[in-house]
């Protein structure tokens, strides 16, 4: 296969790569940098006897976005990477209706639930119960039997559907992420901070800070590529949002400025318990362009 095809056809399914890698680790800056690593694994790989390129490369970004949980686990003694040399193909059989009503079942409780989970036990659920990966596939990316497997997922499985019924009792991500916009565009500080985590983290990508320091001068506030804490990250928002929209950013709760309804930022929260615990700030148009950016009313 020559460079310019594989390239092609990585470009061909690097959305969904990027779904897959979003649900695994709940992350949108993680996720674009688990598909980025994907594709140096598969530039230093013989793709030539590969028959089913959309399987093997589900194989390799899972591989990327496991080693990632195992570093997030324990960042002092990070796994080694595992070669994209031992993929291995998996079905892309899917029923797309019931993996979009399980991706939006992707709440708060549940990103919870998966960060105390170990990094097999959140591959297994993750690629069974949101992808329909088969036990057998996904046993052999984790090194398990797929009796082994089952278990995983079924353990994770019955503390995510625990946790749901909590999250009833909680504000949904959506009316966080809305409350939290309006507040902003009213100037609402106290009503900000009401929805923030005392270790809210904001991150912006370098063509987010770049506009931002465009805009100190009519005295917007100085924004860095991690801004941490309530009061600073408020700061940031505070009177700022007033163009903003509604939106889900693959399948994220956000919003996005998006003159003439073509999105040029936007805003991902990840919200727990009631409260939005990180913020993602994208304005880098390549990256946009890769996303799902669903504008709401």
């Amino acid at each position: 296969m020559t460079d310019a095809s594989l390239s092609a056809r990585f470009e061909e399914n690097r959305h969904r790569l990027h779904v897959v890698a979003y649900r695994m680790l709940g992350s949108t800056s993680e996720a674009e940098d688990a598909v980025q690593e994907t594709w140096l694994r598969i530039t230093r790989a013989d793709t030539g006897a590969v028959d089913n390129l959309g399987g093997w490369l589900t194989t390799v970004i899972t591989r990327v976005c496991l080693d990632m949980l195992r570093a997030r686990k324990t960042r002092e003694n990070a796994a080694p990477a595992i070669g994209a040399e031992g993929a291995v193909a998996v079905s892309e059989q899917s029923d797309p209706e019931r993996e979009a009503l399980l991706a939006d079942a992707v709440g708060s409780a549940m990103m919870i639930v998966l960060d105390t989970l170990s990094p097999a036990e959140r591959v297994a659920f993750v690629l069974h119960d949101l992808f329909a990966l088969s036990f057998e596939d996904i046993g052999v990316i984790v090194e398990r039997s797929a009796v082994a497997t089952r278990q995983l997922a079924s353990r994770a499985r019955r503390l995510v559907q625990r946790a749901g019924e909590r999250e009833n009792e909680l504000p949904s991500q959506r009316e966080v992420a809305q409350a939290f916009m309006a507040a902003s565009r009213d100037g609402n500080l106290e009503a900000v901070l009401a929805v923030l985590d005392p270790d809210v983290v904001l991150r912006a990508d370098p063509v987010a800070v770049k506009a931002a320091a465009a805009n100190e001068a009519k005295g917007a506030p100085r924004l860095v590529r991690e801004v941490r804490g309530a009061a600073d990250v408020a700061r940031v928002f505070l009177g700022s949002a007033q163009a903003a929209r509604p939106a889900l950013v693959d399948g994220t709760p956000g919003a996005a400025w998006a003159p003439g309804g073509r999105p040029h930022a936007t805003w991902a929260f990840k919200v727990e318990r009631g409260r939005i615990v990180e913020v993602q700030f994208i304005a880098d148009p390549k990256t946009i362009a890769r996303l799902d950016v669903l504008l709401l009313d």
